[in-house]
């Protein structure tokens, strides 16, 4: 046995071995087509599709974040999308384990494409909560505002200036955080968003 073991090793090419033994550990299959469309707003017909697509692009099964970058980058190849991908990557590995399966990928999907409003807003609350306790601060929107313009790239016009991230999120938390203590709860934000919205 241990010779035959090996001999497989001698012989058998390094990226393949790395690849069978990635294959190996980490594939996972997803739950029943028919559970996912009893949890998500997608037909059977919609989950097929989504899950060829997914896995062409993660064989696995999962993607990690370096992966999610990658495929994420190739929708703004002007800018540098690798912050703003990390934050959604975490929105999206709701297990916080590292990574992201199908069926993680295709309920924020179904929030996101086929959601209530509110359903859409608590989402995106999550995102913006990048430390996850419940608040947003000025420090945490900065960053995604930050990240927002690194990943539009040169099709930020006019060019902001420097602190133009900064300036934003004054003007988003004087409208947001309602009993201006700091930090903006999932309330005011819905609250706010939906005053906006209105308006338009």
């Amino acid at each position: 046995m241990h010779v035959r073991i090996f001999h497989f090793l001698s012989v058998s090419p390094k990226n393949k071995i790395e690849d069978e033994l990635e294959m190996t550990t980490v594939c996972h299959r997803p739950e029943g087509l028919e559970q996912l469309e009893a949890q998500t707003n997608f037909t059977k017909r919609e989950l097929q599709v989504l899950y060829r697509g997914f896995k062409n692009e993660c064989p696995s099964g999962v993607v990690n974040e370096e992966a999610f970058k990658q495929i994420y980058a190739q929708f703004f190849p002007h800018g540098d999308a690798s912050t703003y991908a990390h934050y959604l990557f975490n929105a999206f590995d709701t297990a916080q384990n590292g990574s992201v399966k199908f069926e993680d990928f295709v309920m924020a999907l179904s929030i996101l494409l086929r959601g209530t409003a509110h359903e859409k807003l608590r989402w995106t609350f999550n995102l913006y909560d990048i430390n996850k306790d419940g608040y947003i601060n000025k420090e945490e929107m900065t960053d995604i505002v930050k990240a927002i313009y690194d990943m539009m790239g040169k099709y930020t016009y006019p060019v902001l200036k420097e602190d133009a991230p900064r300036q934003h999120v004054e003007v988003f938390f004087q409208k947001m955080d309602k009993n201006k203590d700091g930090v903006v709860t999932l309330d005011e934000f819905i609250e706010s968003c939906q005053e906006v919205r209105t308006k338009l």
